[in-house]
């Protein structure tokens, strides 16, 4: 049995990476987790200094899991995305107003569209990014189901 451990500088590797990239497409997801984050604007950025949600999220497939990091910004030119995420995993009905419940997004599940994206530092990588998510429309769905 490996257990975890710290390792030494001039120790022995040999597991390869397992970041698994899925292709692009509409997958149902579950959040793992999110993390109260700051967000502040590198050279004049499009918003300015607000909070935000980072969230990992899983995409479960035959492969194996696959997991994005996200980031909804609290802000209100982003209002709409915050929206449609919370729309998204069921808390927020279309037309009505939602105090944003973020102790009750881990577990929850929803679908989105994922694409991939390019990285802009080194051409060659590539990432998963969610383009967009779905309204929940009256549907669960269930932990891999794509």
């Amino acid at each position: 049995m490996n257990e975890e451990r710290e390792l030494n500088w001039d120790d022995t590797i040999e597991k390869e990476s397992d970041f698994l990239i899925v292709p692009e497409g509409d997958y149902s997801f579950t959040v793992e987790s999110f993390e109260r984050a700051r967000h502040t604007p590198k050279d004049g950025g499009k918003l300015p200094a607000c909070n935000k949600a980072v969230l990992s999220i899983r995409i479960d497939t035959p492969e194996g899991a696959a997991y994005i990091t996200h980031s909804l910004f609290l802000h209100s030119r982003m209002e709409g995305r915050l929206s449609e995420f919370f729309t998204c995993i069921g808390q927020k009905k279309k037309g009505e107003p939602l105090r944003m419940n973020w102790n009750a997004v881990p577990g929850s599940t929803g679908r989105a569209h994922v694409t991939l994206d390019t990285d802009k530092n080194d051409p060659s990588k590539k990432f998963n990014h969610i383009g967009k998510f779905y309204p929940m429309e009256g549907k669960s769905f269930t932990k891999g189901q794509f």
